[in-house]
């Protein structure tokens, strides 16, 4: 080899070097539920798609599972074993108290509109409280709806009572406390079992769920409260360390063009497609059943709805923000984002 093939091979190499330390940084996504499950096959996989295209390439992300059960995500983020995760509120009771705002009955619309609405007025009147303390909160979501899935027949809303049943926290456990249910707490990956097992007689969640957990096999029966009995409040949050370690440029395009209200929105519209997904799936099933409430028993949680209701305001408000002004707002960018 003469000097000058030498020489060659040496500026190769270094050129590969150099190439190799500007490959783009990977953000460790922490998720929860099972690869299948459309947070991670649709929302997660678009947030990685995103966030490349926002940085020009210098960043990227990887979804890694099992890192922490579901109750432990926001401290995994704070400890710096993750970069982003997403958490269910109800997890951690006393932890979020105006997160249980926007999972009340009796607001009209959506997952995208929910999703959204609960963006706007975070930002509006609760990301002041730092709830959410230690880490940034890059999205708000809730999911569809929350149904009632048994393993034994529901006909009537009074049917439900004494039934031993899964409820994930917040919103829902009162809920369920004023329908007479027997609350077993376990997070949703333990579902599945827990139905099977006969632990548990039903389940608290959204029709998503159908596919997404199974419940079409061990919770054969659907009953529905024309607009839910309840809503699940989410959050996507980031470690503040490493979103300090970026540069402002980039921080600016995904302040701009991911994060926020633009994230928000996606999560909705993923909640809504999986949604429609587990009804698909459970009119498919042969032994399913789905049965809607009639209009005594709609009535009848209607009252339910507004004693829960009162309740919520009133933790809310011992906050120190305007809880009424809030749930007014929700409501009209709701309806805002159903037109």
């Amino acid at each position: 080899m003469t000097k000058f093939t030498r020489y060659l091979s040496g500026v190769a190499i270094a050129a590969l070097t150099a190439t190799a330390s500007y490959a783009a940084e990977t953000l460790t996504i922490s998720s929860w539920a099972g690869p299948t499950h459309g947070i991670n096959s649709m929302l997660f996989p678009k947030l990685i798609e995103m966030i490349e295209t926002a940085s020009g390439g210098e960043v990227t992300g990887e979804i890694k599972y099992g890192l922490a059960p579901p109750p432990a995500q926001m401290d995994l983020i704070l400890d710096g074993a993750a970069d982003i995760a997403w958490i269910f509120h109800g997890y951690t009771p006393g932890r979020f108290v105006t997160t249980k705002l926007i999972e009340l009955p009796g607001f009209e619309g959506n997952a995208e509109a929910a999703s959204v609405a609960d963006w706007r007025v975070y930002k509006a009147m609760f990301e002041k409280l730092n709830e959410h303390k230690g880490v940034k909160v890059i999205a708000m979501m809730t999911h569809g709806v929350g149904q009632i899935h048994t393993s034994k027949d529901v006909k009537a809303l009074g049917d439900l009572n004494g039934l031993k049943t899964r409820l994930g926290g917040g919103v829902v456990t009162d809920v369920g406390a004023e329908l007479g249910l027997i609350g077993i707490q376990v997070p949703a990956p333990k579902v599945y079992e827990t139905l099977s097992s006969g632990a548990a007689d039903a389940v608290a969640m959204p029709v998503e769920g159908r596919k997404s957990f199974k419940l079409t096999e061990v919770a054969k029966n659907l009953y529905e409260m024309p607009g839910g009995f309840y809503r699940g409040s989410f959050a996507i949050i980031m470690s503040e360390e490493k979103w300090n370690s970026l540069s402002p440029e980039v921080q600016a395009k995904l302040e701009s063009d991911v994060f926020g209200e633009t994230l928000s929105r996606l999560a909705g519209q993923t909640w809504d497609t999986i949604d429609a997904e587990g009804r698909a799936e459970t009119e498919a099933a042969g032994d399913n059943s789905i049965r809607e409430a009639s209009a005594e028993d709609i009535a009848a949680f209607a009252a339910i709805t507004d004693k829960i209701k009162a309740k919520i305001l009133a933790e809310v408000a011992a906050t120190g923000v305007d809880a009424q002004a809030a749930y007014d707002m929700i409501k009209a960018e709701m309806a805002k984002e159903t037109k």
